[in-house]
């Protein structure tokens, strides 16, 4: 690390929220919450029976087994993984970088947070060694690491995990006696056309790790925020379990009716979600994929997007000439490409990286176009790069770079690989964080 950053520009509390789809509601799921806006009784903390059966159907479908006791529901991931924090108590180790909102869970708890690098070829969970030299300096001083929360389908990175990182990063922690919530709110963004394998660490091990899903990653509009965690099928995750939903009661952290119902509806899977789901997806990952040829071809250092929505960008090597526009930390970086691209462009020090890093997480919602009805257009089109509207902001893209350096910048970002329309995203550079 290059060291924090200079007085007046930190430290980030609250970062930037999951990147948004860009993508009209759902008909069906709009009818579903207008239908339940009428209910005059609250919901009960953790979940409906209803809405427990769902999320345990859900998980059932993705080979994690469970009880209904052993799941629960609340009004998003950040008042769940609060919960989580609270109920297990110690301090918590996190990847770096890691999606935005776990951090300030446990700093709200007074709880201390250790971010702990990753491997070079993928984000969302801990190096080995490095997890494990942090564990043993962390006791050294006198500390009391008990959590560790991992991501299979990452945020910032868009990345997953190969399975044997995974499992290393897991079987270290359990080890160690650690607890390990697995994120899972990406786990159904995996993009189509690549050999990307995601297995859940629940698989690999029930009795130490809690599933967590925010339902806002592939199924619900930020508007609708719900999240569901699965406990372990042991004595301990009954007990966790119990005492999350204490937690969530004793602070209001109940779902509205309309919400409920929105996520007993996804979660079941009906035809309508599914269809959406692989349509967004797919679109999501062609326009993923033109970006990450962009920034390659523009200078930068990117790992190629295989999940959900966005991707993160390495300006490293074009240090030199952002440093000529001002640009030297990543609350610069952020504040730049912001401006230039006209879409949010969340400096990597909101993520917990390193501030001095040139580092930023992309979201490609914005780049799918700027109307409901040319967001509309690019859902239905079979070949949305040649839509005018992603192409202009993709050539936004490609000028912000291009005027930063003498790379190959004059090359076509979307060309190339177009014909297969398979969004892969294997070849050129990729960042070594």
């Amino acid at each position: 690390m290059r060291g924090p950053l200079p007085e007046g520009r930190g430290p980030v509390r609250y970062g930037p929220p999951l990147p948004e789809a860009g993508l009209p509601v759902l008909p069906e799921l709009a009818g579903v919450v207008a239908a339940a806006s009428g209910r005059p009784h609250p919901e009960p903390p953790g979940g409906a029976p209803a809405l427990l059966e769902a999320a345990r159907g859900y998980g059932q479908r993705r080979g994690l087994t469970a009880e209904r006791a052993r799941v629960t529901a609340a009004p998003g991931g950040a008042p769940l993984l609060l919960a989580l924090t609270a109920a297990l108590g110690g301090d918590v180790l996190v990847p770096r970088p890691c999606p935005a909102w776990w951090v300030p869970q446990a700093r709200l708890l007074g709880r201390e947070v250790f971010h702990v690098p990753t491997p070079a070829e993928c984000g969302g969970v801990p190096d080995l060694y490095a997890l494990l030299e942090t564990v043993r300096r962390v006791r050294a001083e006198g500390g009391d690491p008990r959590l560790l929360v991992l991501s299979v389908a990452d945020d910032p990175t868009a990345t997953v995990p190969p399975p044997e990182v995974l499992h290393a990063a897991v079987e270290a922690a359990a080890g160690e006696g650690l607890h390990v919530v697995s994120d899972e709110t990406w786990r159904d963004t995996l993009h189509p056309g690549t050999d990307t394998v995601l297995f859940s660490p629940a698989e690999m091990f029930p009795a130490q790790v809690t599933v967590l899903t925010e339902l806002t990653g592939a199924y619900l509009p930020p508007s609708l925020p719900a999240a569901c965690a699965r406990f372990p099928p042991t004595e301990r995750g009954d007990h966790l379990a119990d005492r999350v939903l204490d937690f969530l009661t004793a602070t209001g952290a109940v779902l509205p009716a309309p919400v409920a119902a929105a996520a007993t509806y996804v979660l079941n899977e009906p035809e309508a979600v599914t269809a959406r789901r692989g349509a967004a997806v797919a679109l999501h990952a062609r326009v993923a994929a033109a970006a990450y040829r962009t920034v390659l071809a523009g200078g930068g250092l990117v790992l190629p997007p295989r999940s959900g929505r966005h991707l993160y960008v390495d300006l490293d090597p074009l240090r030199p000439a952002l440093a000529a526009r001002g640009v030297t930390d990543a609350q610069d970086l952020e504040d730049f490409l912001t401006g230039r691209l006209g879409m949010p462009a969340p400096g990597g020090h909101r993520f917990g990286d390193d501030p001095a890093a040139l580092r930023a997480r992309l979201s490609t919602g914005p780049l799918l176009g700027s109307t409901p009805e040319e967001r509309g257009a690019s859902l239905t089109a079979q070949e949305p790069l040649e839509l005018p509207h992603v192409a202009r902001l993709l050539a936004r893209l490609r000028s912000a770079l291009d005027d930063l350096g003498d790379g190959p910048g004059a090359a076509d970002p979307v060309g190339p690989a177009r014909a297969e329309g398979d969004g892969t995203a294997g070849e050129g550079r990729e960042s070594e964080r």
